[in-house]
């Protein structure tokens, strides 16, 4: 007899719905999606398709305009403030800007201990141990907990938000664009570093991103967006290897790949449909 696990995250028929004066904006239009435990779901789309509204959604960000997203079987639209701010602990971000999650006036060690301090307050030796235990391992030295913001480099900042991100050990993780301001030759490093810890840590990941070949790296199932609405959504091996939908296809079109003659008639399909071009660089260091 086969047990079905119950999804960790479930959203149903979900719309989001901008206004600005009399203008509306159908952003999200009818959304459903799941994320089982441990499970990474990768979320692809062009620039203004909605998928960062779908994530924003998840963290309480935005309001849905119709809709339910369930966490772990509870309505998490129904929650108040207090339960909200709660879920938190189990519930995490990662941006695709570390200054969003870093206090540029404040050590970085502050800013990664700031979660445990207000869901699991503890001795501050204790706290320190924690914070110098999650810096070592997203590839950082103690001394980095007393140094500010401004004296990491972009990659190194985002390792720091990682860490803040994952301290925790949250459940599921809203990965919205991580990697998408890193140089090329960083990318790779920090998305092998998030595979890594949710190996360990057994997070579920909704992993957000205009690059369909990171997508397919990272993830277990992909489901395409365009213009607020799911076009395709599979295994991601099946979805990245034989899409079905002309959409995914150009998405496809604009991922790197490793042979010279294949990836010049992608290069000639990216400018053809307007769509960004890019290099080789991640495809060979994360393959």
């Amino acid at each position: 007899m086969t047990t079905t696990v119950p999804p960790i995250l479930e959203v149903q028929n979900l719309s989001v719905e901008y206004r600005r004066g009399r203008r509306r904006t159908l952003a999200v239009d009818d959304v459903s999606l799941q994320i089982a435990p441990r499970e990474t779901l990768g979320l692809v789309g062009e620039s203004g398709s909605g998928k960062s509204t779908i994530g924003k959604a998840v963290l309480g960000l935005v309001r849905p305009s119709s809709g339910v997203i369930r966490y772990d079987g509870r309505d998490i639209l129904s929650l108040s403030k207090a339960q909200r701010r709660a879920l938190t602990k189990e519930l995490q971000v990662i941006y695709q800007d570390p200054h969003t999650s870093l206090d540029p006036t404040k050590p970085i060690g502050y800013s990664i201990a700031e979660p445990v301090q207000v869901h699991e307050p503890a001795d501050k030796a204790v706290v320190r141990e924690r914070v110098f235990a999650m810096l070592r391992r997203v590839g950082l030295s103690e001394d980095a907990a007393r140094r500010f913001p401004a004296q990491f480099s972009g990659g190194q900042k985002q390792r720091i938000a990682i860490a803040r991100a994952l301290i925790l050990s949250p459940r599921l993780v809203v990965c919205d664009e991580p990697v998408s301001a890193l140089d090329l030759s960083i990318q790779a490093e920090v998305i092998n570093l998030m595979a890594e810890l949710q190996h360990e840590m057994g997070a579920s990941y909704l992993f957000i991103s205009h690059d369909l070949s990171i997508v397919h790296y990272l993830s277990d199932r992909i489901a395409v967006l365009k213009q607020g609405r799911i076009v395709e959504q599979g295994d991601a091996g099946r979805v990245y290897e034989d899409p079905q939908r002309e959409y995914t296809q150009r998405l496809l079109a604009a991922a790197p790949v490793p042979d010279p003659e294949l990836q010049a008639l992608r290069n000639a399909a990216r400018e053809k449909d307007g769509l960004d071009a890019r290099t080789d660089a991640i495809a060979s260091a994360i393959r």
